[in-house]
């Protein structure tokens, strides 16, 4: 997991360091270290996220949901989806986008190698990574992390950017942490 670190910068007066300060979008957190836009974004989402869960007890209208909101909520993403394991490869579930490669084995492409890996991969540069497989033409750069039940692989949470170098260590906090809800809803569930 990423550990946020602030710069420490002499705190100066007036309105121009009032302007500047606003213009970074640095919000405190509980234990008083900085927290970014992006990662009060994804302690939105995990609320937004939450609320949609409650009370629902479908495991595809809960995915459904839940890509619908990373692709709203999302600058700058042309997919947000599941890709789920079954046997030896992933299957396309629910997402938001372009129509997608339905399967994917394992230890293919981004989402096959994270799902083989069992671990959050992010690509800046998806032309650049070794058998990449191109379901979109329009992304550039990727990231994708994987779904467990415990020990068990469930799948793999994807999401691509029309922009190089789009995601990164702060995204894949919380995509993890947003990942880490839906799952133990689902596995209150029964999933």
């Amino acid at each position: 997991m990423t550990t946020l670190i602030a710069k420490k910068k002499s705190a100066r007066k007036g309105t121009a360091a009032k302007k500047k300060a606003l213009k970074k979008k640095v919000f405190k957190r509980r234990d008083g270290a900085p927290k970014s836009a992006k990662s009060k974004l994804y302690a939105n989402l995990v609320v937004q996220l939450l609320s949609l869960l409650k009370g629902e007890h479908d495991f595809i209208a809960n995915a459904s949901n839940f890509s619908a909101l990373l692709f709203n909520s999302l600058p700058n993403v042309n997919w947000a989806g599941f890709y789920f394991l079954q046997g030896e490869e992933l299957v396309l579930g629910p997402f938001q986008g372009n129509p997608a490669c339905v399967r994917i084995p394992l230890g293919k492409g981004v989402c096959g190698v994270a799902a083989q890996q069992c671990e959050t991969i992010i690509v800046p540069n998806v032309h650049e990574f070794p058998g990449h497989i191109a379901c979109d033409v329009a992304s550039n750069s990727e990231i994708v992390v994987p779904l467990f039940d415990g020990e068990r692989l469930l799948g793999v949470l994807d999401l691509d950017s029309p922009l190089l170098g789009r995601f990164d260590d702060r995204d894949a906090e919380g995509l993890n942490e947003l990942a880490t809800v839906f799952v133990a809803h689902e596995e209150g569930l029964g999933l």
